[in-house]
């Protein structure tokens, strides 16, 4: 099914997975530099429909709804020029995943990038193995309870609500006998916790594409992005260099031991 949407004189055409009958935001933070412990944060939108599910950061879904209208760039610029001369945080892109869960059937549908060009691969889906805990505490009213599992390369604990009986969460993680309302790795290097749960009505949940490099997405596995993100993350001027030309300086030779990827299991 697609939807045609219409910007100015243009009309851009939008596939739509599924209709969204609920909407959960997340708070997402996690530590960018090992090394120097800083960490960032990010607001998470989980459309939750009766076939597929979408989730994303709402901060680059901005951006890329900017990328797609015909002077979406001059209306970004401004806005970096403003929060430069104001001294806030220029808009930007956070996670750079879009993840589709059951689409295909049976499988995950992941979009991501690393430096100037965007991939998909194909995932699989409700892979996590839980222990359900005794434990529970309440969260935003609901009462959660506790459950573990080991998943590519981390431990984690999840808290999820079985009054609301939905198969998912945020990011890759579902496979509970209800939604994930908080769940963090051991160390708490990622953390997401619900901060909002809306009924919609018939909301699209649209497969969003890519408006960077080549427009087009590379397709791969998810090793080989991980792999591949992992060297652009260590070279981030080498990459930029090639690239575009621009040499942005030396490459810091620690960076290696200053990442450490969501999923751990890509060597």
């Amino acid at each position: 099914m697609t939807v045609s949407l219409f910007v100015g004189n243009n009309v851009i055409a939008q596939e739509i997975i599924d209709k969204a009958y609920m909407k959960c935001l997340y708070k997402y933070t996690y530590v960018r530099d090992t090394l120097a412990g800083v960490c960032r944060d990010d607001l998470l939108m989980l459309q939750i429909g009766h076939k597929a599910s979408k989730c994303f950061s709402h901060y680059t879904a901005q951006i890329d709804s900017l990328y797609e209208s015909p002077n979406g760039r001059e209306v970004l610029n401004k806005q970096m020029k403003q929060a430069f001369a104001t001294n806030i945080d220029p808009p930007h892109k956070r996670m750079r995943a879009y993840l589709y869960k059951n689409y295909p059937e049976g499988k995950m549908t992941v979009t991501d990038g690393a430096s100037l060009q965007d991939y998909i691969y194909e995932d699989s889906l409700n892979v996590q193995n839980w222990e359900i805990k005794d434990s529970v505490k309440i969260i935003m009213g609901y009462q959660a309870q506790k459950a573990e599992c080991s998943f590519r390369g981390r431990h984690w604990t999840a808290w999820f609500a079985e009054e609301i009986p939905i198969d998912n969460g945020p990011w890759k993680l579902g496979n509970l006998p209800g939604l994930i309302m908080e769940a963090y790795d051991e160390g708490m290097q990622y953390h997401f916790l619900i901060n909002g749960l809306q009924r919609v009505n018939d909301e699209p949940i649209v497969f969003t594409k890519t408006y960077i490099g080549s427009k087009k997405f590379e397709r791969t596995t998810r090793k080989k992005f991980l792999r591949h993100n992992m060297k652009v993350l260590c070279d981030m001027n080498g990459y930029i260099l090639l690239e575009t030309g621009i040499d942005l300086g030396t490459n810091d030779k620690q960076k290696v031991l200053r990442y450490d990827l969501l999923e751990r299991d890509y060597k």
